[in-house]
This record gives C-alpha cells, sequence and structure tokens, in this order.
C-alpha cells in the first residue's frame, strides 16, 4: 500500500482524497478536530436519547416504521437490525475501488460531526480501510435516496464483523475472520450510529468523481485520435485557428480546438484536399470535433462543481446541527448527483459515436481520399478492419442506451414513505460502463488512425502523431500488414489508451493537453 496518508477532518475532502485513498490505498486517519466533533455531538444524542421524548433515528424505528418509540434496552438491537436487514443486495460484487470510495465518503460525512457517532466508530472505518478490508458490496440495493442504503449496510456489517469482505490478498472471507486478524474489534453500535453509517450519496459520489478522473484523460485522448483521424483523412486544421473558436466562447471547445491544434503542428498531411475539387470542407464529424469534445468538458466542469459541493456536504438524517438541535431533512436525496451523472452519459455516447464516424469514413474508399478499403493489405483477400469498425459500432449502440437517463426513473419505496428516489446509484454504475466502452471506441479510432497515416506513403505527420505510432507500435499495436488475429491488436490498443500512455506519449512532443 501507499504510505500516503489523508486527514479527515470536519469540513469534508477533496476529488484528490478519494482518489488516494480509492484507488492509491493511502492511509487514513483522523484529525483531532473531527475527533472533538465526533465527541461534542456524541454528547448530544447520548442527550437526547436519556429523555423521554421519542427523537428520529435515536429513539424510534426507521421509514415507514418511525412511528414506534423504541425503550432504551432494545436500541442497541434497533441499530444492529437496521444494518442486518438493509444489507440485502444482490448480483455482481461492485468493484473494490468503489467500495474503498463509498467507506471513506461515509467516514468523511461522519468526521463532520453531524451524524452523531462515536469517536471509536469513526476510528473503526479508518482502521477497516487501513488493513485493506474491503466488503463484499453488491451491484443492486440502492435507489438513490434515504442513502446508497444496501450498499452501505454491508460495509456497516462488516465493522459489526459480520457479513463477508474482502481481504488484502484479494481472498473472500468472513469479515470477523479478517477483523480479527489484524487486531480490529468489531463495533457494538448505539444509538443512531446504525442509521448514520447508511444513510448518504457515498457510492454514487465516489463513483462520480473516478469517472471525472477517468474522463478527464478520455477527453484529452479523443483530441488526439481526432487529430490522428484528420491527418489520416487529409483534412484540414484551419477549423482550429483560435480565432474561429473565440467568436463562440465556451471554454470547453477552446481546449478541445487548442489541443488538437499542439497535436497536429508540423503536419505534412495537413491542407491536401484544396486541391481536390470536390471536397470544399471536412465532414462534420472532423470538422466538429472540438464541438462536440467541448460540449463535453463543459459538462465535466459543472459535473465537478456539484461534486466538489457534495464533498463538502454533511449527508445524514437527522443531522446534529452546531446549536444542539437534532432535525429531520432531505439531504439524503441523491438528484443532485444523479442528473450530472446521467448527463455524464449522455456526453460520453456522443463523443463516441462521432469517434465511430470518423473510423468508418476512414474505412470507406469513396470518403477516404485514396486510402484502401478498410484500410486492408489486398482488399478482397484481406478485410482489414472491417470488422472492428463493427465491434466499434455495437459498443456505441450500447453506449445510447446508457445514455437514458436513470435520474427520470423512480420507484417507491418503505410503504409510500419514501415516494420518490433518485436512482442516483444506477446511473453512476452505468457511467462506469459507458467509460468502460468509450475506452474502447477510442481505441479502434487510434488504431485506425495510425494505420491510415501509415499508408500515407511520402507524406510526413505532425511530430506529435509520429510519436503516438512508435508509442503505440512499442505497445504491442502492430501497424500496416495482411490480415491476423485481430483482437489482440485491439486489447493492445485498449490497454495503451486506458492507462494514459496516448496522452503521456503526445506530451511528451506539445507539452501539458488542456
Amino acid at each position: 500500500m501507499d504510505m500516503h496518508t489523508v486527514v479527515v477532518g470536519t469540513s469534508g475532502v477533496t476529488a484528490s482524497d478519494v482518489l488516494a485513498v480509492a484507488r492509491g490505498g493511502a492511509r487514513v486517519e483522523l484529525s483531532a478536530e473531527a475527533v472533538a466533533a465526533l465527541g461534542a455531538a456524541r454528547e448530544i444524542v447520548d442527550a437526547l436519547a436519556a429523555k423521554p421524548d421519542p427523537v428520529y433515528g435515536v429513539s424510534t424505528g426507521f421509514g415507514a416504521l418511525a412511528t414506534r418509540h423504541i425503550s432504551q434496552e432494545m436500541r442497541g438491537r434497533l441499530q444492529r437490525n437496521i444494518v442486518r436487514s438493509h444489507a440485502a443486495g444482490m448480483g455482481p460484487r461492485v468493484e473494490r475501488e468503489v467500495v474503498r470510495a463509498l467507506m471513506f465518503l461515509r467516514l468523511k460525512t461522519v468526521c463532520s460531526g453531524r451524524t452523531g457517532v462515536r469517536p471509536e466508530v469513526a476510528q473503526t472505518m479508518a482502521d477497516v480501510l487501513n488493513a485493506g478490508i474491503t466488503p463484499v458490496v453488491h451491484e443492486y440495493g440502492s435507489l438513490g435516496c434515504s442513502g446508497d442504503l444496501a450498499p452501505l449496510s454491508h460495509c456497516a456489517l462488516a465493522l459489526m464483523g459480520e457479513g463477508d469482505a474482502e481481504g488484502p490478498d484479494g481472498s473472500v472471507r468472513p469479515a470477523g475472520e479478517l477483523l480479527a486478524a489484524h487486531g480490529i474489534a468489531p463495533v457494538e453500535l448505539r444509538e443512531k450510529e446504525g442509521l448514520a453509517l447508511l444513510n448518504g450519496t457515498d457510492g454514487m459520489l465516489g463513483m462520480l468523481v473516478m469517472a471525472l478522473a477517468d474522463l478527464d484523460t478520455l477527453y484529452k485522448s479523443a483530441d488526439v485520435t481526432a487529430a490522428l483521424s484528420l491527418e489520416g483523412l487529409l483534412g484540414t486544421d484551419k477549423v482550429l485557428a483560435p480565432e474561429l473558436h473565440a467568436i463562440r466562447p465556451h471554454p470547453g471547445q477552446g481546449a478541445s480546438a487548442a489541443n488538437m491544434l499542439a497535436v497536429l503542428k508540423g503536419s505534412g498531411l495537413t491542407g491536401h484536399h484544396q486541391d481536390d475539387a470536390p471536397r470544399v470542407q471536412d465532414a462534420y464529424s472532423v470538422r466538429c470535433a472540438p464541438q462536440v469534445a467541448g460540449a463535453g468538458r463543459d459538462t465535466m466542469a459543472h459535473a465537478r462543481l456539484v461534486a466538489e459541493r457534495e464533498l463538502a456536504s454533511a449527508v445524514d438524517n437527522p443531522v446534529v446541527l452546531p446549536d444542539g438541535r437534532v432535525e429531520s431533512n432531505g439531504n439524503f436525496h441523491g438528484a443532485p448527483v444523479a442528473y450530472v451523472l446521467d448527463f455524464l452519459a449522455i456526453a460520453v455516447a456522443d463523443l463516441a459515436s462521432i469517434a465511430e464516424r470518423r473510423t468508418d469514413r476512414l474505412l470507406d474508399k469513396n470518403r477516404s481520399h485514396g486510402l484502401p478499403p478498410f484500410l486492408a493489405d489486398d482488399a478482397g483477400v484481406d478485410s482489414g478492419l472491417m470488422i472492428a469498425q463493427y465491434t466499434q459500432a455495437a459498443l456505441v449502440s450500447e453506449l445510447k442506451r446508457l445514455a437514458v437517463p436513470a435520474s427520470a426513473d423512480s420507484i417507491p419505496s418503505s410503504a409510500m414513505q419514501e415516494d420518490h428516489v433518485s436512482m442516483g446509484w444506477s446511473a453512476a454504475r452505468k457511467l462506469r460502463t459507458a467509460i468502460d466502452n468509450l475506452t474502447r471506441v477510442l481505441a479502434v479510432e487510434l488504431y485506425a488512425a495510425t494505420r491510415a497515416i501509415e499508408l500515407r506513403e511520402g507524406l510526413a505527420p505532425a511530430p506529435a502523431s509520429q510519436a503516438v505510432i512508435d508509442a503505440v507500435r512499442a505497445a504491442g499495436v502492430r501497424g500496416a500488414g495482411p490480415d491476423r488475429f485481430l483482437a489482440p491488436d485491439l486489447a493492445a490498443a485498449d490497454a495503451f489508451v486506458r492507462g494514459g500512455e496516448l496522452v503521456v506519449a503526445v506530451e511528451k512532443v506539445t507539452g501539458p493537453l488542456q
């Protein structure tokens, strides 16, 4: 594990903190300020628990059962029961990084001092993260309202020493065994603590933060593959001129155009179509690449703003206010996060769609301006990249289905008490699939565009483009030639894009892309 340490205070965390813990294995520590806030809030909850008046989450049932007052001797059982009953997820296991983000973000809210959880419970959450213990969380079980209930419940169950978890060696064992092996005592939940561990948007938020990190690389990658396709098609870079984008000043559009122009600097392949009388200007998929990618970048900027606000939030119900009141609220509703998750899926689908259109143009001898059919070595005997485009088209078709918003749906639950939900967890899950597919789509465009450039004999690509070709060939993505088993080449191109190597190769020539 990385020995980097993230200190959690009372005022939230940053996206880089989430990534460090979820993906980098960073250690987690509680600040002295957080420990003090936890203790102060717990005193308030204990005082309320001692009074005869019912307080939601402290001395009552939950959801539609909130009208029942629970006696003091039954409250520990109540907290255990809510965790056990709510740990009702089904389906495949959720990825380790998602579970770590989920746990860390719940700890972030607990440390705000707004939940009434004891300091020792928060410390146990940190200890479990630091031990590399990852509770088994399932795909289905969250409606994105009242928190990501089932996913968070499976995490809380592990804190109690129940259920299953994955150890640092990757093996799944009973959580109690893993806690014991690392010297961690299971928590004995008291008033409000079970509820406080379940009631947040942490899963969908964690996936949003990771999606934004992945898309930051993929949008740069898309600018690169678009530039390579423009070269392969002998397109013009005049449409990328800064003065053209300044008169429609969307920030993302200007950044994408600047990136493409940087990649194409010094190219001997651009601008040749002026000698081709029927082609006055390039097709939309080439000419409008900055507008489409730029709109996606601006969508990301909005999503990042929402994520930053949520990272600074304390999401629980009820909450302990600074003046000592414990009040019910609706802050657990996932709509703000769900909307941007869905918005990003739309942008991802469109970015993949325009990339597929450029790829198809590279393969069509009637539109590729002199390239062989399907970039084949001996067309007819060889099929070239024909079926690579089929694969790309299938991915784009799925991306269009994944762009249908989850947040437009709502299914009432809890005997109509929770009668409008966000479906934000579902929006986050499908966005992760969409990002995987976008990576594959860009890998196919990269594969086709680099081969097309190599087939333009006698014309030198831009230095940045040549750097990409050299790097991708060194990574095991083979160039032009007779037909061969294509899947390994595509897998190598996918790994090249997914790992950020495409952007690294370009930036060695251009400097940092926007």
